[in-house]
């Protein structure tokens, strides 16, 4: 579903399981300290693998999907075991190692089969390492951890969930799509409902992919911070979107799922906690 005006109306959660969010809530959540992310430690092992394919993700390809062939590295592909685990790059000339967020499911738990290959969502930074991976082609060797890093989404704290929250931001979408396409919906049997959070349709990726996540039983409402005048979906940022809309009656039955922007994620983990959401049940991939 490729996206040029408001999607259909997409309810939240079940209403009978809401009540409007109140001012007072919103103006009484004192800011949470906020911990300082744990960047990924750099592996001490590395391993080099050809680029698959390196495509533009985004109609203005401020972001890009690039694949990696790893059929020769067998050890690296079983390692990948959650949803929003890293893979360290180490790119020739570069004066720093990044990490990428991987966007391909892992595979289901007691599954033999396994794809041969990982894909990546990248920023496009003119002058970063990330831009030099853009700039790859096929076939190309970049060197690359030998094991995937991070724990991802610890998804077994919100096991019993009757409902999903997730809000992601630019790039941010790409660990989602992981967890989207991975065994998690169908077996979390959960009311999914994704806050995807861009500056316009034309940085927004994955929209190819809406349709069967839909299909899934995910709710999607993207968000448009500059949208263009034939936009009449949802305007402005995640967090405030999210806050004009119905919240949690029974806190125990939700769980939630951030990744983006940092303003974002401490905003919306303000709201739930005001709303007696306990901050285990708020999930980050570090």
């Amino acid at each position: 579903m490729l996206l040029r005006s408001a999607p259909r109306r997409l309810h939240l959660l079940r209403p009978h399981h809401h009540r409007l969010l109140s001012a007072a809530a919103l103006a009484s959540a004192a800011p949470a300290p906020a911990a300082a992310p744990v960047p990924p430690q750099a592996p001490t092992e590395w391993a080099e693998a050809p680029v698959a394919s390196v495509r533009p993700a985004t109609a203005d390809a401020s972001l890009y999907h690039v694949s990696l062939d790893l059929s020769a590295h067998g050890g690296l592909l079983a390692s990948h075991a959650a949803a929003g685990q890293f893979l360290p790059f180490r790119l020739p000339a570069a004066p720093y190692s990044i990490f990428l967020a991987i966007a391909s499911p892992p595979p289901a738990p007691g599954s033999s089969a396994s794809a041969a290959a990982f894909d990546f969502l990248v920023k496009r930074l003119p002058g970063t390492p990330s831009a030099r991976l853009c700039d790859l082609r096929p076939g190309d060797l970049v060197h690359v951890g030998a094991s995937v890093v991070g724990r991802g989404f610890d998804v077994a704290r919100i096991a019993y969930a009757r409902d999903v929250l997730v809000f992601a931001t630019g790039s941010g979408i790409s660990p989602i799509r992981s967890l989207v396409e991975s065994s998690f919906v169908e077996d979390h049997k959960a009311g999914i409902s994704l806050f995807y959070g861009v500056r316009n349709l034309q940085r927004m990726a994955y929209q190819e992919r809406f349709n069967d996540w839909e299909t899934k039983g995910v709710k999607i409402i993207p968000v448009l911070s500059r949208p263009d005048s034939q936009w009449t979906g949802e305007r402005g940022y995640v967090q405030n979107v999210f806050s004009r809309m119905k919240n949690i009656v029974n806190p125990s039955s939700v769980g939630a799922i951030l990744c983006g922007h940092k303003q974002m994620t401490e905003e919306i983990t303000r709201v739930l906690v005001a709303d007696g959401l306990s901050k285990d049940r708020i999930l980050t991939n570090f």
